[in-house]
């Protein structure tokens, strides 16, 4: 897996622009004085099995924030959290029981502003070796995995819209099977694809 290796390596160099929920939509009007909320998630790309697979998670329906959606293992950067490397890792043991010594960090996207108030750093890791993955009791409602293929076929990304906050919101959407992934996943997995073919 190092020529996959080399090309995320050269991907994330090229990866240089902040992205965020607000892309679709340029007529919002940022408040300048707004607050954002550091986290950090993990991209995490299985690199073990016949083909590499991204990890990703169900939410439960009973959080706060981003309930039953899509996500990325990850969270808020907290206060014992050194970096937004280090809390995507401390979330996803947490979140699906993935160990410390099973990753291989690669590096980092730009960070992505999400309509919730949170500026998400994406950590992107190679999982290199199986693991017993367990779902987080109340904040993981299902572990599952997309093949890496389907996240980097930009042909596979929609445009779709929904009335938020009293006016139309555009987002993107990649779904896999019965998979709605969309909003700030979707917006991150779409800036990965990109970098990864610049063409």
């Amino acid at each position: 897996m190092s020529a996959l290796a080399d090309r995320i390596g050269d991907a994330l160099l090229r990866n240089t622009g902040e992205t965020s929920d607000f892309d679709l939509n340029p007529d919002t009007v940022l408040d300048a004085r707004r607050k954002l909320r550091d986290a950090g998630v993990l991209l995490g790309i299985e690199t073990f099995g016949p083909l590499p697979e991204v990890l990703l998670t169900k939410r439960s329906s009973a959080l706060k924030h981003h309930p039953g959606q899509i996500a990325f293992p990850g969270g808020k950067v907290d206060p014992t959290d050194e970096t937004a490397s280090a809390a995507a890792l401390r979330e996803a043991w947490e979140e699906v029981g993935l160990p410390l010594d099973r990753t291989r960090i690669l590096g980092q996207m730009s960070q992505h502003e999400t309509v919730t108030g949170f500026r998400i750093t994406p950590v992107v890791a190679l999982i290199e070796r199986p693991f017993e993955s367990r779902a987080e009791v109340g904040e993981v409602a299902e572990i599952f995995r997309v093949p890496l293929a389907h996240v980097l076929d930009t042909s596979r990304y929609q445009v779709q819209s929904r009335r938020w906050r009293g006016s139309w919101r555009y987002y993107f959407t990649v779904p896999f099977g019965p998979y709605y992934v969309w909003g700030a996943t979707a917006r991150i997995l779409r800036g990965f694809a990109a970098a990864m073919d610049p063409q």
